[in-house]
């Protein structure tokens, strides 16, 4: 039974900044690509950044320079450091990882911009 765990999610004045981070709970784990998506309200999910097995990540244009992700295989883990956050970055995120050769979802956690 795998399951990804996430933290981290808030509320947050306009400027200000988020860290995310997930974990993936299991035994005899094999994680390939990481990475974080979001909805917003009466919106399509979308993929904010991703990162490989080696480290390699990948932005969403909405996100470069903003958003930072981050893995460490040792804890089996993701992170997210957003900063300079704006009203439009509110959604629900999700974590998703590829595990022994399937992609699976944690439950999502609230970010909310507003003044």
């Amino acid at each position: 039974q795998v399951q990804l765990v996430e933290s981290g999610g808030g509320s947050v004045h306009p400027g200000g900044s988020l860290n995310l981070s997930c974990t993936v709970f299991g035994s005899h784990l094999t994680i390939s690509t990481m990475g974080w998506y979001r909805r917003a309200p009466g919106k399509e999910r979308e993929g904010v950044a991703i990162i490989t097995r080696n480290g390699i990540p990948n932005y969403a244009d909405s996100a470069k320079g903003r958003f930072t992700i981050s893995r460490d295989n040792t804890k089996q883990s993701v992170y997210l450091e957003m900063k300079r956050l704006v009203p439009e970055d509110t959604a629900v995120y999700y974590c998703n990882a590829g595990v022994n050769g399937m992609y699976s979802w944690g439950q999502g956690t609230q970010v909310t911009v507003s003044s």
